[in-house]
C-alpha cells in the first residue's frame, strides 16, 4: 500500500536579521575607481569584517563608466557570509558617483531607492563624447538628474569633489573616500580612513588633505542638489575702450562706428577670434564683411528687427574665417596657454612630469590644402602622384607633443600662418564664404528671417579633414533646398528644421526622410 502523507509547504524563514552594506561606485576611467574600492575593502577587512569587490568595465574616454560594486558584513559565529557580485535595486545602501551624469544614470538603473540609499556625488560635469561630437549643442539636461535626485535617494551629498582634489593637489578618488566617512554610512572611525589612505604609499599627504576636507563638507548641514558646475566656455565680453591685443585695439573705432549697438558685444569676440587665427588685416577684412552685411540690413528694414542679420553674422562670419586647417591646429597645441589649462584640469604640480600624446591621421587633402594653390592644383592634376603621396601619408600617429622632434615639427608647421593666404584652402575658403554670404544676403532681401536662418547654417561646417568633410555635405543639401523652397511663406520655418535636423542626424537617415517630405508637397 503506497504511503500518501500530504506534504506540507515550508514556513517562511522570515526576513533576514542581518545584512551586509552594500556599495555601489561609478567612476569613469583615470578617476581612481579601483583604488576607491581597494580603499574601502581594506576598510573593512582592517576591522575584521568580510568584504568583497567586484567591477564591470565601461569603454574608455566617456562613453561607459565603469561600475564597482562592493559588499561588507562581520562574519557571525566563526562562519563568513555569501555575499553578492552585482548591485541589486533596493538593497543598495550607498551609491558613489564621480561626475553628475553618472548619478543620473544610476537613478535610472535603478539602484538609487528613497527608502535606503544615500548618494555621494561630484556635481561637475565631464563631457561625454556623445555630447562633444554632436555637431550642435548635444550637452545632456542636466535639470532632470537634480529633479530625480530630491526624489530618488533617502539622502544626498553633493558637491564639487573634482574642484575640491584639483585644489589640494590630489585626485576625486580621496575626495568621495572623505564624503565616504562623513556620510557616517560605515561604522568605522576616521582613524581607520586615514590609516587606508596613510599605507597606499603614494601622494599620503595630499590625499589625506583631499580627504579631511571632503569629510568636512559632508558633515556639515545638508543642502540640496546643486546644479552641475559647466566647464567654461567661450563668452562675448563688452567692447572696452581699448585692447591688450596691439593688433586689435585700432579697429575697436571702426567697430562701434561702422556697426549697430546690438552686435558689438558678438562682433568683438569674433574680431579677437579672426585677428587670433591670422592678423590685423584678417581683422580689417572681417570689419568690412560686417559693414556689406549692415548696409543691406539697414536697406531691407533690419532695425525694425533688432539688427538681427547683421548680429548673426558677425558671429557666424568670425566662425567661417577661423576655419581648422593644419596650421590652426599646430598652433593651437604648441600655445603655452594650452599646456597651462591641462596642467591645472588634472592637478599636475612641481613633482610631476607633464607628456601628452596626440593622435593624428593626416591626409594627402590637408597636405595639399597647405601649398601654394597654384601648386596644389598642379599636384592634384597628378592623379597617379597623387594617390601614392596619400597613401604615404594617410596613417595613424602617435605624436608627443612635448618631445623636442615634435614640438619642432608642429611648431614650424604653425609659423606658416604667414603663407595661409595664397595656400588652396584658404582659395577654398574664401570662394565658398562668399557664395555663403551672398545666398544669405539674397534671400534675406526676399524674407528677412530666411536670410537669418541660411546665416546660421554655418554651424554645420566645423573641424577639419573627415568632420570637415561630412559636415560640408550636409552643409550643401541644406543649402540647396532651402533654395529650392525660398518662395514659400513658411520657408524660414522649414530652413530651421533642416538645419536642426541635419546637425543632430548622425546617419544622415533623417536628413534623408526630411528630404523627402519636403519634396512631395513643396
Amino acid at each position: 500500500m503506497l504511503d500518501e502523507t500530504v506534504k506540507l509547504p515550508l514556513a517562511a524563514a522570515g526576513e533576514a536579521t542581518e545584512r551586509p552594506i552594500a556599495i555601489a561606485i561609478v567612476a569613469m576611467g583615470g578617476q581612481g575607481g579601483g583604488v576607491l574600492t581597494g580603499w574601502i575593502v581594506s576598510l573593512a577587512e582592517n576591522a575584521g569584517w568580510v568584504a568583497q569587490s567586484t567591477s564591470v568595465p565601461g569603454v574608455a574616454q566617456r562613453t561607459g563608466a565603469t561600475i564597482y560594486y562592493v559588499e561588507m558584513m562581520k562574519p557571525a559565529n566563526g562562519q563568513r557570509p555569501i555575499l553578492a557580485q552585482m548591485p541589486t535595486p533596493g538593497d543598495v545602501d550607498v551609491v558613489m558617483a564621480s561626475e553628475f551624469m553618472e548619478a543620473g544614470r544610476s537613478i535610472l538603473r535603478g539602484i538609487v531607492t528613497p527608502d535606503r540609499t544615500t548618494l555621494i556625488a561630484s556635481n561637475h560635469r565631464s563631457f561625454a563624447i556623445s555630447e562633444k561630437s554632436a555637431p550642435g549643442k548635444g550637452i545632456a539636461e542636466s535639470g532632470a538628474v537634480v529633479d530625480a535626485i530630491g526624489i530618488s535617494a533617502r539622502r544626498q551629498i553633493i558637491f564639487d569633489m573634482d574642484a575640491l582634489a584639483t585644489r589640494n593637489g590630489s585626485v576625486i578618488s580621496a575626495a568621495m573616500f572623505g564624503a565616504l566617512a562623513g556620510s557616517g554610512v560605515l561604522p568605522f572611525p576616521i582613524e581607520d580612513y586615514h590609516s587606508v589612505i596613510g599605507k597606499d604609499g603614494r601622494g599620503v599627504a595630499a590625499s589625506l588633505r583631499t580627504f579631511d576636507r571632503a569629510f568636512e563638507q559632508a558633515t556639515r548641514s545638508p543642502a540640496p542638489a546643486a546644479e552641475p558646475v559647466e566647464p567654461e566656455g567661450a563668452s562675448t565680453d563688452p567692447v572696452p575702450e581699448t585692447s591688450s591685443d596691439a593688433r586689435v585695439a585700432p579697429l575697436l573705432a571702426r567697430l562701434r562706428q561702422e556697426l549697430p549697438q546690438a552686435a558689438w558685444s558678438i562682433a568683438f569676440a569674433g574680431l579677437k577670434k579672426v585677428v587670433d587665427f591670422q592678423d590685423e588685416a584678417y581683422g580689417r577684412q572681417y570689419l568690412d564683411t560686417l559693414r556689406h552685411v549692415h548696409a543691406i540690413d539697414k536697406e531691407i528694414g533690419g532695425d525694425a528687427q533688432g539688427f538681427a542679420l547683421t548680429v548673426t553674422a558677425a558671429k557666424y562670419a568670425a566662425n567661417a574665417m577661423a576655419y581648422d586647417d593644419v596650421i590652426r591646429v599646430a598652433d593651437l597645441k604648441t600655445r603655452s596657454a594650452r599646456r597651462k589649462r591641462i596642467e591645472g584640469e588634472i592637478g599636475v604640480g612641481a613633482q610631476h612630469i607633464l607628456s601628452t600624446t596626440e593622435y593624428m591621421h593626416p591626409r594627402m587633402e590637408e597636405i595639399a590644402g597647405m601649398l601654394p594653390a597654384g601648386l596644389a592644383n598642379w599636384l592634384k592634376r597628378r592623379e597617379g602622384l597623387y594617390r601614392w603621396l596619400d597613401r604615404r601619408v594617410n596613417k595613424g600617429r602617435r605624436v608627443r607633443t612635448y618631445s623636442p622632434g615634435s614640438f619642432l615639427m608642429l611648431y614650424t608647421l604653425a609659423g606658416l600662418r604667414g603663407m595661409r593666404r595664397r595656400s588652396l584652402r584658404h582659395v577654398e575658403e574664401e570662394a565658398h564664404r562668399t557664395e555663403w554670404l551672398d545666398f544669405a544676403m539674397e534671400m534675406a532681401r526676399r524674407n528677412y528671417e530666411l536670410g537669418v536662418e541660411v546665416l546660421k547654417c554655418r554651424r554645420l561646417i566645423k573641424g577639419y579633414s573627415d568632420t570637415h568633410a561630412r559636415g560640408l555635405s550636409k552643409f550643401d543639401r541644406v543649402i540647396a533646398e532651402i533654395g529650392r523652397i525660398a518662395g514659400r511663406k513658411d520657408a524660414a520655418g522649414w530652413a530651421r528644421r533642416l538645419r536642426e535636423t541635419a546637425i543632430k542626424d548622425g546617419e544622415d537617415a533623417d536628413l534623408d526622410g526630411l528630404i523627402r517630405t519636403m519634396q512631395s508637397f513643396a
